[in-house]
């Protein structure tokens, strides 16, 4: 697993993948900024909703106290927005890594297993929608989560490895569906569950360090292609029924 990582991390930097990790970024970005710009506006309508139902219940002379309230409570909500983002990053990284899974794994397959026939690429119709699934189950379980991150160690502990149950499903599920049909490589996932725990505890590793955490995409699906070839994937039926 650490012979993956070092090759996962030596490649990310390489000229092929540095254009994807740019784009992959910015859409990262993209996402974030949208999602925040429309919490943000959903909170300002709520509390200026809230604020003149108040003010027409308890009278005139409740404006200097009621304004003062909805000023405290737009800085806790800018500040959740804020903090929200970084907890949500994992969902963000899934959705975005989608779009770009196949171009990563094209590379990450052509620059280490050049004698191997290379994967078949998700249509798109299977790839983002995959990732758009796996976010939203990640925005289940981090609400779920929220709650415990009061008893702060097991909170964080919990929130981890969520992450990492998430992230490395997702991504050698993106890996494999190169190659398998989708219940062969489901079954090939269970069997080799522990190994691919390991990998998305690396990953969510990575998407906790800020900034850094941006790049997750190309970190996650070069060491699940590594993973998968390691476990199997060098002698497996392609999708069309033929074999490597």
């Amino acid at each position: 697993m650490l012979d993956d990582v070092a090759k996962a991390l030596s490649q990310m930097l390489s000229p092929p993948l540095r254009a994807i990790l740019w784009r992959s970024i910015g859409l990262a970005l993209a996402v974030i900024v949208v999602a925040a710009i429309a919490l943000d506006r959903l909170i300002v309508w709520l509390l200026g909703t809230g604020t003149a139902s108040l003010e027409q219940s308890l009278g005139p002379q409740a404006h200097t106290p009621v304004a003062a309230l909805a000023w405290l409570l737009s800085f806790a909500a800018g500040f959740g927005i804020i903090v929200g983002g970084i907890f949500l990053m994992p969902a963000v990284t899934a959705l975005v890594g989608s779009f770009f899974a196949d171009q990563i794994a094209d590379e990450v397959e052509r620059a280490n297993y050049p004698a191997d026939p290379p994967g078949t690429a998700l249509p798109f119709g299977i790839a983002v929608p995959e990732g758009a699934k796996t976010a939203l189950l990640a925005i289940v379980v981090y609400v779920c989560a929220v709650p415990f991150l009061l008893f702060a160690g097991f909170g964080v502990l919990l929130f981890f490895v969520a992450t990492a149950w998430l992230l490395g499903r997702e991504y050698f599920k993106l890996a494999a569906l190169r190659f398998h049909p989708p219940l062969e490589a489901r079954l090939l996932r269970q069997r080799h569950a522990a190994t691919i725990f390991i990998g998305g505890l690396l990953i969510a590793a990575f998407v906790s360090v800020p900034v850094i955490n941006l790049a997750t995409p190309l970190f996650a699906m070069s060491l699940m292609v590594h993973v998968h070839k390691r476990i199997g994937g060098r002698n497996i039926a392609r999708p069309g029924g033929q074999n490597n």
